[in-house]
């Protein structure tokens, strides 16, 4: 016979928000409300010969113990107490509960020693595996995916950073709704006595999702109309718009204060700025750019996030310059390096010449001499690549003019003679091309200015702007 739930437990079964943890309430799962400071199990299982069949090809770039770690970090994120963290080796996949009966039970003698709240598997699992883990364990299990939804639910702060991370939930959630009890089977349908069955609770529930997340994507694809007529506003400044991305916690938040003067959250954290933002900044030679600032990516980036974010991400696709910003301090940067490409590759991004790529390789100040030493050699080898530290501040004015020769690439100069009373032009050049070299003679003011193809089409547009095109 099915125990009967007792009210309280009604009630919670019947509450179901975006952020819930999972949001699958199974009878005798732990669930606490408040989930900062709770005691965490992370636990990141592998495979002994070769890496799970979901995970990606950067898995193998990496050792189990680097994956666990950044496990823990993530958790750090959402300030949860990590009490164990655990590596377990696995010889084969259990379909039903992702490891085997023995080691579950293992950790439940764990759980119930060390007190813990909630169990973290640093691995994709199934609706069903997560069920039936929890079943087992008596206690709240969530997974990678479902803990970075968290984190994005914790930072995005605009009211469009909230409604893609609610979309990306819901997503998540649409798959994993499950009865928790009997009171949830049926409800009564018709009139009177003769109505028959109607929906199933499960069914209203995932009928209401559905209506949830066409509301929210027809609300962001206002959101994906406004930002494409602000790209356009900027296209027609002629300031060329410059990307920041790169792998989380890589130093992008520093690096974007340092060169722009903005106040934008940088913590020694995953994840500690989510909410996209750009700023104007000055290159060598007075000339200006917009920098965007978006999203850190990850290992293993859930698949909703990324098609939540995809107006933001549009950003990315639509600059004239990408900075990846690399923290060529980690030991795995070059794993986190292929993770950052394969995100921009499934947007549709290749690099190619109508994308460049300039590679930030940040906190060198974390380096010793020896494998300094190693980094400077190697990037000797490489183009288009800027070594610095947005801490210390070295290597960034040099940075400024590595990126503005980077967009100079492919310009054109012009040799433009104006009247004397064309200052407004004049002053126009100054403002939007890089003046290179003035001569003031008696009857007019000659420049010499690098102008890409964008600028060159306006110049001959508007004829306020033209003095005498020389050459």
């Amino acid at each position: 016979m099915t125990k009967r739930p007792d009210s309280d437990q009604l009630k919670f079964a019947k509450k179901k928000t975006s952020l819930d943890w999972g949001n699958s309430h199974n009878e005798g799962v732990v669930s606490p409300d408040h989930v900062a400071h709770a005691n965490v199990l992370v636990l990141h299982p592998h495979h002994k010969s070769r890496p799970s069949a979901k995970a990606n090809a950067t898995s193998f770039l990496r050792t189990p113990q680097a994956r666990l770690e950044e496990a823990v970090s993530l958790c750090q994120a959402l300030e949860l107490n990590v009490v164990r963290s655990i590596l377990i080796s696995l010889s084969r996949l259990i379909p039903a509960t992702y490891m085997g009966r023995g080691k579950l039970l293992e950790m439940a003698d764990i759980i119930s020693l060390e007190n813990i709240e909630l169990v973290i598997f640093d691995c994709e699992l199934t609706p069903g595996q997560q069920r039936n883990i929890e079943r087992l364990l008596k206690i709240k299990v969530i997974d990678r995916t479902g803990l970075i939804l968290e984190i994005f639910g914790e930072r995005a702060q605009t009211k469009e950073g909230v409604l893609q991370v609610e979309l990306a939930h819901l997503t998540y959630q649409k798959s994993r709704l499950v009865r928790s009890w009997t009171h949830l089977e049926r409800q009564r349908g018709g009139f009177g006595f003769l109505g028959g069955p109607g929906e199933s609770q499960i069914e209203s529930d995932r009928r209401m999702i559905g209506d949830r997340i066409s509301r929210i994507g027809k609300q962001l694809d206002e959101v994906s109309k406004t930002r494409a007529l602000h790209r356009t506003g900027r296209k027609k400044s002629e300031f060329p718009v410059v990307a920041m991305v790169g792998y989380t916690n890589a130093g992008k938040s520093t690096l974007f204060n340092y060169l722009t003067g903005a106040d934008v959250m940088a913590e020694d954290m995953l994840f500690a700025t989510l909410d996209p933002t750009m700023r104007e900044i000055e290159l060598a030679n007075g000339r200006k750019a917009i920098l965007s600032y978006t999203v850190g990516f990850i290992s293993a980036l859930p698949t909703e996030l990324v098609a939540a974010f995809k107006a933001t991400l549009e950003e990315v696709v639509e600059a004239d310059l990408i900075l990846h910003v690399r923290d060529i301090s980690h030991p795995d940067t070059e794993a986190q390096k292929d993770d950052v490409m394969s995100i921009l590759l499934s947007l549709g991004l290749e690099n190619g010449p109508a994308c460049p790529i300039h590679e930030v390789w940040s906190k060198i100040d974390l380096l010793d001499d020896e494998q300094r030493l190693i980094i400077e050699n190697l990037a000797s080898f490489k183009q288009n690549v800027s070594l610095l530290s947005a801490v210390t501040g070295e290597g960034c004015d040099q940075f400024r003019i590595a990126l503005n020769d980077t967009l100079a690439e492919g310009m054109e100069i012009l040799k433009i003679a104006y009247a004397h009373n064309q200052g407004a032009a004049v002053s126009w050049m100054y403002k939007h091309s890089e003046v290179i070299d003035r001569e003031d003679t008696e009857n007019e003011t000659i420049l010499k200015a690098r102008v890409d193809a964008k600028l060159l089409g306006r110049i001959k547009k508007d004829p306020t702007l033209i003095g005498k095109i020389i050459s």
